[in-house]
């Protein structure tokens, strides 16, 4: 009989023993699937047996050893639950919906605010803003670079300080 059909027959034990380190039921069948997962490449690819082997009796797994992976796993995953922390769904929801109300009123006061300002400076952040550099800027326009990066970020800073951020 396989090592894995005989680890098999004991699944409720390992259950069990996973269920006495504090765990709940789903994350105990999962920690026992991945120890048979663990325990097929021990004894299939680095060829530890872990079988007791009587005379007279039949052959029965090493429950101490099974109890050692089990436990180390449990260990693991613990630690692993302290770097991670989860939020619901339903958190998450009014999360991304208070996240939008709030980019939508900031919009609303940037666009309230770039609408007050002169039609030259309007002009300018929106041409820089687009993309276009401003050296290129003053070339095109002959407008001189430092009198364009003034415009630019006072306007940038004007509406940084009205808008809150």
């Amino acid at each position: 009989m396989n090592i894995l059909e005989k680890a098999y027959q004991k699944h409720n034990t390992w259950i069990n023993i996973c269920k006495s380190f504090g765990l709940n039921r789903y994350y105990a069948e999962d920690l026992v699937m991945e120890m048979y997962i663990k325990l097929d490449h021990i004894c299939n690819v680095k060829g530890t047996d872990i079988i007791y082997k009587k005379e007279g009796q039949e052959d029965d797994l090493n429950y101490y050893y099974i109890w050692k992976i089990l436990y180390t796993m449990f260990l693991q995953l613990k630690k692993k639950q302290k770097k991670v922390s989860y939020i619901g769904t339903e958190i998450l929801q009014n999360i991304e919906g208070s996240e939008e109300v709030e980019f939508k009123k900031m919009e609303e006061k940037f666009n309230k605010e770039f609408e007050k300002l002169h039609w030259y400076d309007q002009k300018v952040f929106e041409i820089v803003a687009s993309g276009t550099k401003i050296s290129e800027l003053s070339r095109k326009s002959t407008i001189t670079y430092i009198s364009l990066y003034n415009t630019y970020t006072k306007v940038k800073k004007l509406l940084k300080n009205k808008i809150g951020l």
